[in-house]
């Protein structure tokens, strides 16, 4: 999945992640979110790399930010 569209939307942060991490190819293309929303609702070390993956791609400019409401990412429009 190319990370550009599938955050081409505000996503919520969980959403997000697993975008993320199916662009790096650690969710295949048959996983979907419910099968492994485990990593990102408990606290352990993948889920919460790739939510730091967001915040500092978000830091550097590559992806937009929004806490509020609710912490949500998307690509930027440019």
């Amino acid at each position: 999945m190319d990370l550009s569209e599938g955050l081409a939307g505000w996503t919520n942060w969980d959403g997000a992640a697993f975008v993320v991490g199916r662009s790096l190819g650690i969710f295949g293309e048959s996983e979907t979110f419910t099968q492994v929303k485990g990593v990102f609702w408990t606290d352990g070390p993948l889920g919460n790399a790739l939510g730091e993956v967001l915040v500092q791609l978000a830091v550097v400019g590559v992806l937009e930010r929004r806490e509020v409401p609710g912490e949500r990412f998307r690509w930027p429009v440019w």
